[in-house]
C-alpha cells in the first residue's frame, strides 16, 4: 500500500466520499485514473449512476503505468461496459483525454496517425478509445475540473486509488 503524502489529493474511502459530497450530477458516467507516484503502480475507475442510484461500477489496477494510461483505460472501460444506443455523458477529469478525443485525435487519424509535435503518446489507447467513441454516437464525453466536489466524480475518484487503501 502506497501511503498518502502531502501534495497529492487526498484518497477518502468510498463510505468517505458518499459522505462528505453531495453536489454534482445525479446521472451519468464518470471516470478517474491515477499512479502513484506518475509513473508508478496506479489505478482506474468508472461508475455509472442513474438519479444517485449506482448502476455500476468497475475498478482496474496496473502494477507500473502512468495517469494517462489510467485515465483513458477508465474511459474505454466505461465504453465497453454500456449498450452502443445509450444516451448518456460521460465525464472525465482528465483534459487531455476529453481533447485528445474531441478534439486532436481525428485530425491526426487523417495525418496516418502522425501529428508535427512528435509520437503520439498511448496510441494503442488512443486509438480503441476513439473507435468506441464514435461507436457510441448517444454518448457525449465532457471535461470535469478534479477534485471540484461533485459526489460521483470524487466516489470515480476513489474507486481509481482503492488500491492505495487495499479497499474493493
Amino acid at each position: 500500500m502506497t501511503p498518502w503524502s502531502p501534495g497529492q489529493p487526498e484518497s477518502l474511502t468510498l463510505k468517505e466520499v458518499l459522505r462528505r459530497y453531495q453536489a454534482g450530477p445525479q446521472s451519468g458516467i464518470f471516470t478517474d485514473g491515477s499512479a502513484v507516484p506518475n509513473p508508478g503502480p496506479g489505478g482506474w475507475g468508472v461508475v455509472h449512476v442513474e438519479q444517485g442510484e449506482i448502476k455500476l461500477q468497475l475498478h482496474g489496477r496496473e502494477e507500473s503505468t502512468t495517469n494517462n494510461r489510467m485515465e483513458l483505460t477508465a474511459l474505454i472501460q466505461a465504453y465497453r461496459a454500456i449498450p452502443a444506443d445509450l444516451e448518456v455523458e460521460i465525464y472525465s477529469d482528465s483534459e487531455l483525454c476529453v481533447k485528445t478525443i474531441n478534439e486532436w485525435a481525428p485530425q491526426w487519424e487523417r495525418n496516418g496517425w502522425k501529428r508535427k509535435s512528435g509520437p503520439i503518446k498511448n496510441l494503442e489507447l488512443v486509438q480503441e478509445l476513439l473507435r468506441l467513441h464514435r461507436a457510441h454516437r448517444g454518448a457525449q464525453l465532457k471535461w470535469i475540473k478534479a477534485h471540484n466536489g461533485w459526489l460521483w466524480n470524487e466516489y470515480a475518484d476513489a474507486l481509481a486509488t482503492a488500491w492505495m487503501r487495499s479497499e474493493l
